[in-house]
């Protein structure tokens, strides 16, 4: 017996009962209505799998124009209704126009009783599937909104972060492709997700790919897809990141790490908006709305013939760069405050605050890490400190001494590390300086600071 919920509407009592002996063979519940006044209320009141309705109800009256009527009030109040449509011989054409409004199937009077029970349990299937898939969808939402939560705060008030609001609000809305820029710790993934959040994308996915902690070899399938049995791991059919981004927004993290074989791949996807997954010769079409970002001199890696020039003007539509927070040195306050109220929640401690002296002491730090390296320094504080007051000495700060290294060493990591900081001490940052100083390219010396935590 299945478990089911089954309404039948018909002015004929006869039609009801000889239509509810066929269905209680199957189905657990079946109620009976022969005022179509009462479809509204009762259908608000309680959820069925499968209506059946009848076209005419008025004695006398063949058009069928009452069914499509309360078919469209039954749809408005839930689309996801199945309602098959109960119809004599004559009213076929009106049926299949009631499947144009959102009926599922019609059955015709007089009907075979075996053919009856087919219809109604293909539509209680397929009733069963769209409850699925609409569970599905809001458990997909709830996922996305609690992973989103960790992205959702962009803070600060120094002109560069007006100037960066100012910027978003312009684009967000559109589907032009954005490149963004910015050393590490930065907030180019807030940044991404704020742009897919108001943007006319945001009911669908933001999918995230590190592309420098993808394999070459697992490139394409992972971007996108494979067919079953298209190289030895593949035990089943798998859509790549292009697919199930479609609709929503794709964000391609690390793109000046892929070496230009890579590179030529996706940008073939880019122009012509479709992938074909690994082992199949079938064109997908894709639509999605494109962000990439890296903390690479992509302008600087074109002219050396390192990253692709076609590429890269595929992907910068618009360009954003993120400053640095030693820029935006004015924003500590409400950023140290920020993670404050976080993590004393988090750990339970209620009701602590940083001092004046501590805020001015994170003000003259030059934060290397930007804004990732104060968001830990804030947690690790929190858990060490025994008191509701955060003072100057409860945050240890990586400052290295003026001149000379920190420690006597010859760990020769260690000494690459405190030259490389000293030099950008130096030259306040000045990542061009610093790197001509030390005898290294800009690329390089993006690299190793990605290394070192820079």
């Amino acid at each position: 017996m299945i478990d089911g919920k089954i309404l039948l509407i018909d002015d004929d009592k006869d039609i009801l009962l000889s239509a509810k002996m066929v269905l209680k063979k199957e189905f657990k519940t079946i109620k009976t209505l022969t005022d179509p006044s009462e479809i509204i209320p009762y259908i608000e009141k309680q959820f069925f799998d499968v209506v059946l309705l009848d076209m005419n109800f008025t004695t006398g009256a063949t058009s069928g124009k009452e069914g499509l009527e309360w078919l469209k009030q039954i749809i408005s109040i839930n689309p996801q209704t199945t309602v098959i449509m109960m119809t004599a011989y004559g009213d076929i054409n009106l049926a299949i126009d009631s499947m144009k409004i959102g009926a599922t199937d019609f059955v015709v009077k007089p009907w075979d009783n075996k053919k009856l029970m087919a219809t109604v349990l293909a539509a209680y299937k397929l009733s069963k599937s769209k409850q699925e898939i609409e569970q599905l969808k809001h458990k997909q939402n709830t996922l996305v909104k609690d992973i989103d939560k960790s992205y959702t705060d962009l803070i600060g008030n120094s002109d560069k972060m007006l100037e960066l609001f100012a910027i978003i609000q312009k684009i967000a809305k559109t589907d032009a492709n954005i490149l963004i820029l910015g050393e590490n710790g930065t907030g180019k993934e807030v940044v991404a997700r704020a742009i897919h959040r108001n943007s006319h994308r945001s009911e669908n996915l933001f999918i995230k790919v590190d592309l420098g902690a993808i394999p070459e070899s697992l490139f394409e399938s992972e971007l996108f897809g494979h067919t079953k049995g298209a190289f030895t791991d593949a035990k089943e059919d798998r859509a790549g990141r292009f697919e199930i981004a479609a609709g929503g927004t794709l964000f391609l993290d690390e793109i000046g790490n892929l070496s230009l074989p890579l590179q030529a791949k996706i940008l073939t996807a880019i122009q012509n908006k479709e992938i074909t997954r690994v082992g199949s010769n079938t064109p997908i079409k894709t639509d999605i709305r494109l962000i990439c970002a890296t903390n690479m001199p992509l302008k600087e890696m074109v002219d050396r013939n390192e990253f692709r020039q076609d590429l890269f003007f595929r992907i910068n539509t618009v360009e954003i760069n993120l400053p640095p927070l030693r820029e935006r040195l004015d924003d500590i306050p409400l950023l140290a405050n920020h993670f404050l109220n976080i993590y004393q929640n988090k750990y339970n401690k209620l009701n602590t605050k940083i001092s004046s002296d501590a805020l001015k002491k994170l003000r003259k730090y030059m934060w290397p890490g930007n804004i990732r390296e104060l968001q830990h320094i804030i947690e690790r504080t929190i858990i060490m400190s025994n008191s509701n007051t955060l003072n100057s000495n409860d945050f240890v700060l990586n400052i290295s001494e003026p001149s000379g290294f920190t420690k006597n060493t010859l760990n020769l990591e260690e000494v690459e590390k405190q030259t490389i900081e000293q030099a950008l001490r130096k030259h306040n940052f000045n990542i061009s300086s610093a790197a001509k100083e030390l005898g290294l390219g800009r690329t390089t010396m993006y690299r190793k600071m990605t290394k070192y935590g820079f």
